[in-house]
């Protein structure tokens, strides 16, 4: 395939390589994307999903958002798949410099990628809104109702809700890495979240590649499109 054959010969060429993944990276592991026609958004609910998952409905509805998070958010049987394993296998080469992801899942960390910024958090680290103390995944998932630290406190997962800013340090890094990059490749993500979205402005560099299912408002700017599973593609090479 020319486009397989394209982007291997622009991986060997590079040495300072960025990738950028959204919710596509993870479909391909058994959790469902959020915009699909089979995704969250487009399920049946009390409340809209968008809705749900807002700091305002967490803080109101504080039962009723972990009914939900643990039914819909958490999906602990998840393993990596091969997007997840070729990426760790180019960092380990000295290739790849970073990973910058949308989703919550951690399943980069678990293939064994290090240089991760997780822009909207992670599912697996928890904290006491009140004494700020740090939980795993079983805080939430082996308890019933709200998780309650120690202290008191409501446990919260440390990802970023609606009506939430994205932690500053980790969006520091990721502008920090997408601009030194000499290769930024974008996977799974339909480019219209934002700040997120927003990162490829900062690429300089010498080859952008856009792979996805469907069409984004960015093909244009790009030096190989590929419409396909990012899963599928990476096995490819």
């Amino acid at each position: 395939m020319a486009e397989i054959d394209k982007l291997r010969d622009m991986i060997e060429e590079c040495e300072n390589i960025v990738f950028f993944g959204g919710a596509g990276v993870s479909t391909e592991s058994g959790i469902p994307d959020f915009r699909s026609v089979d995704g969250l958004y487009n399920q049946k609910y009390k409340y809209p999903p968008e809705m749900i998952i807002s700091r305002s409905f967490f803080e109101r509805n504080t039962e009723e958002f972990y009914d939900f998070y643990r039914d819909r958010m958490i999906f602990e049987d998840a393993k990596p798949n091969a997007a997840h394993e070729y990426l760790a296998a180019l960092e380990k080469k000295g290739k790849l410099k970073a990973i910058v992801t949308q989703n919550i899942d951690s399943l980069h960390t678990a293939a064994g990628s290090k240089n991760v910024f997780e822009l909207h958090g992670s599912v697996m680290r928890n904290y006491c809104m009140k004494c700020g103390k740090f939980y795993g995944l079983d805080a939430v998932t082996k308890s019933r109702g709200v998780p309650k630290c120690d202290c008191g406190g409501i446990i919260k997962p440390d990802v970023v809700l609606y009506e939430e800013m994205l932690d500053d340090a980790c969006m520091r890094g990721a502008v920090k890495a997408i601009s030194k990059a000499d290769m930024l490749i974008i996977g799974g993500t339909s480019l219209v979240v934002y700040p997120a979205a927003g990162l490829i402005n900062y690429f300089d560099g010498k080859y952008l590649v856009l792979i996805n299912k469907s069409v984004t408002a960015q093909d244009s700017k790009a030096d190989l499109v590929i419409h396909d599973a990012i899963g599928k593609v990476f096995s490819e090479l």
